[in-house]
């Protein structure tokens, strides 16, 4: 409906419209799920594409023109030579047939699958001539060189898979090519549970199928399974996963220090690690390591090879032995750089930064020294033949991405990629896991260009792209630069994303530089998977708005990513969990006003209630004393002073108008300061001021008139045509 101006203009008069503005805006909706299960939410949800989880999209935004299409090819067109597959169409499952009996687990193990990680469980092989199963019945014989195996995936669709007779599947993609869903693929379906939500009671098979695809990786190393590793996936099919660098450098750390960081990497929710140890004793840190941890760890294979010698030295009995060593020590997956060839060379001549990889860079240096092509490239199949002895997965280099905006989607990044996607496919072929790296430094505009254009070259495989920065100019604050590009990234196709701390480009990175990194980039990577759709990613979001909504701080903590931090800022200003913070005071809430509005379902979700004093709902409650955690995030923070934070951390409580304190609780020392001490003048004064406005220490009627000595009021009721009895304000 529209209405003239007093110009002759026509303007559309929204109050006269029968519909809601959702509905007359037409929001972009394009199928994706609610990445939300909130029935009472009013977001109309994800604006992406609808899930395609078992075809080539996955979980994808949408392509904005110009972009390229997703490859038609996957893993299953780059076959080992005498296999082959044959889509049999959706099959009729008919009591006593072979595909009925074949869905109720008829496809076999060759082996035993072991797990030093509790949540893994053991298969044994079938019996060796077990016709019940099929796993050696004549259903099973093609001919005296060749076995076929059917099965049926999530979409259900019917595969026939032709395989020589005497193959093992070693490598999860291999088990997946033949139909099986390994303890691996059975794991990382219980952890991710939209698996099962797009797939009732098939997750486990929807995870094989995307292996199967090349679209998804399990990094599993068989040895590595012996310790501690808890199976993971990484995939667009999957949430987006986290990866923290970490190493000794020749001047900096050690092995003990980095067996603490990956700790504490793990504690701030990296999904694998990466030891990028270039100095000190690297096989002992490496095996520490991997003793150690719980995720998936990650090498450059080429900073062993040339510790004490020169890269030009480089050889392939060198290469293969150092292969061969980290393979049996148990590491996950392996950068090599294969992908930089002797042809690329001339397009990195008029770089502002040349090349920014380390591993690029040396094998740069050795082709210029030996005038031949990169010995990683010319040696590939012999590399894939190494890691699938293991199930290694790859983690192709992109020895030339950019180090800077102005060498961003550049003909040498791309003439790379171009064989990154060639690289895949021989591996495919070799059944080896794959996954390509992607650029550190990329323009905002330039993201979804350079994440599209990667899923077409390389069939889908998983994207691993570190950040992308999408600003250069602020040093010390690139874990903000980058994960700003790395949720685009995501967004638009990275499955996942390698952490940048604040000593990027600066140094070696600390403990704390270690959490930053972590926790920017676990933002980016959730903002992704919720912006995607992914069904139950924004559940934990909206717990946290109804304890934020309901003034419940106790659970408003509890379900935040670092609760610690959360509840050292709350207590830095009120230490009294009551129905305001400090950001407003008690008359300017918002969400408490919302709250008390009757009509309104803000702040009365059940079961968020929260419970003061006494038991007594909506009560004030001091909150607990601070733990060594949290005095040390406020410490570091340097707004309260250390006697301030001690306060916090003691919890010595003074009744009103008869503070005395003592130097053992100004100073933490044990004897006491004379009462007409200076100090205890000085800490009585602002106790006093401090606790006159918490409503733990004095009734609420107290506490608000204290507000209103100590804040400038202004009433708002006029200016918005309220009036002074309203009862509902």
């Amino acid at each position: 409906m529209t209405t003239m101006n007093t110009n002759g203009s026509t303007a559309h008069n929204p109050a006269a419209s029968p519909l809601p503005p959702l509905h007359r805006f037409r929001a972009p909706t394009h199928g994706a799920r609610n990445p939300g299960n909130e029935p009472t939410a009013t977001t109309p949800g994800s604006f992406a594409l609808r899930h395609d989880v078992g075809g080539p999209r996955m979980f994808a935004s949408p392509d904005t023109p110009g972009m390229p299409a997703p490859s038609e090819k996957t893993a299953w067109d780059f076959l080992p030579e005498g296999w082959s597959v044959e889509a049999l169409g959706t099959p009729s499952l008919r009591e006593g047939s072979e595909i009925h009996h074949a869905e109720r687990g008829g496809t076999h193990w060759q082996g035993r699958v072991t797990s030093g990680n509790p949540h893994v469980p053991t298969m044994e092989a079938a019996p060796a001539n077990d016709g019940e199963r099929g796993t050696a019945a004549c259903s099973c014989c093609k001919d005296e060189t060749h076995k076929k195996v059917e099965f049926t995936t999530a979409k259900g669709e019917r595969l026939r898979v032709t395989y020589p007779r005497d193959f093992i599947p070693i490598t999860q993609l291999e088990f997946a090519r033949l139909g099986i869903v390994t303890p691996q693929m059975k794991r990382v379906a219980e952890r991710e549970s939209h698996f099962n939500v797009l797939y009732p009671n098939k997750g486990a098979e929807a995870v094989r199928d995307e292996i199967a695809a090349g679209r998804l990786v399990i990094p599993a190393n068989i040895n590595h399974l012996t310790h501690k590793l808890d199976p993971m996936a990484i995939g667009r099919a999957s949430k987006t996963k986290v990866n923290a660098n970490m190493g000794a450098s020749p001047v900096s750390s050690g092995t003990d220090e980095e067996v603490e960081k990956l700790k504490w990497a793990e504690k701030w929710g990296a999904d694998t690690v990466m030891d990028l140890s270039t100095g000190g004793d690297l096989d002992a840190c490496r095996a520490a390591i991997l003793r150690e941890s719980t995720v998936p760890i990650g090498t450059v294979p080429i900073y062993s090879m040339i510790i004490g010698k020169k890269i030009e030295d480089l050889d392939w009995p060198t290469i293969e032995a150092s292969l061969h060593h980290q393979a049996k020590q148990g590491v996950d997956y392996f950068t090599i750089h294969a992908g930089v060839r002797r042809a690329h060379l001339k397009y990195v001549k008029n770089r502002l930064i040349g090349i920014v990889s380390r591993g690029g860079s040396l094998l740069a240096k050795w082709m210029l020294v030996h005038n031949q092509e990169n010995i990683m490239y010319t040696r590939w199949e012999e590399i894939c033949d190494i890691l699938r002895q293991y199930d290694v997965t790859f983690s192709i280099g992109d020895g030339l991405r950019p180090g800077g905006l102005a060498d961003a989607t550049d003909d040498a990044q791309l003439a790379e990629l171009e064989t990154l996607g060639e690289l895949t496919e021989r591996a495919w072929r070799r059944g080896v896991q794959v996954m390509i790296e992607g650029p550190g430094h990329v323009p905002f505009d330039q993201i979804e260009w350079n994440a599209k254009i990667q899923r077409t070259l390389c069939h889908g495989a998983p994207f691993y792209v570190l950040g992308p920065l999408v600003t250069d100019m602020f040093p010390g604050y690139d874990h903000i630069t980058s994960c700003i590009g790395a949720t685009s990234m995501a967004y638009h196709g990275a499955a996942m994303l390698c952490y940048v701390t604040p000593k990027e480009h600066l140094g070696l990175p600390k403990k704390d530089d270690v959490k930053q990194g972590c926790i920017a980039y676990k933002i980016a990577a959730h903002a992704a998977d919720i912006a995607l759709g992914i069904p139950g990613t924004r559940d934990r979001d909206d717990e946290l708005t109804k304890a934020r909504a309901a003034l419940n701080w106790e659970k408003h903590f509890e379900l935040s990513f670092d609760p610690d931090t959360a509840r050292a800022y709350h207590d830095e200003d009120l230490d009294v969990d009551t129905d305001f913070c400090a950001m407003c005071g008690h008359d300017w809430c918002s969400v408490r006003i919302s709250k008390e509005i009757v009509e309104f379902v803000s702040g009365k979700a059940e079961g968020f209630e929260r419970i003061g004093a006494g038991g007594k709902p909506g009560a004030a409650i001091k909150s607990a004393a601070l733990t060594p955690e949290q005095q040390e995030i406020l410490a570091r923070r340097g707004v309260l002073s250390p006697d301030e934070i001690h306060k916090l951390a003691s919890k010595v409580k003074k009744a009103m108008g008869k503070e005395r304190v003592t130097s053992d609780e100004s100073r933490g020392q044990g004897s006491d300061a004379p009462p007409d001490s200076p100090l205890v003048a000085r800490d009585s004064s602002l106790i006093a001021s401090k606790l006159s406005c918490h409503s733990d220490y004095v009734d609420p009627e107290t506490a608000k008139k204290v507000q209103q000595e100590k804040l400038v009021q202004v009433n708002l009721a006029p200016a918005f045509g309220i009036a002074k009895e309203d009862r509902v304000i």
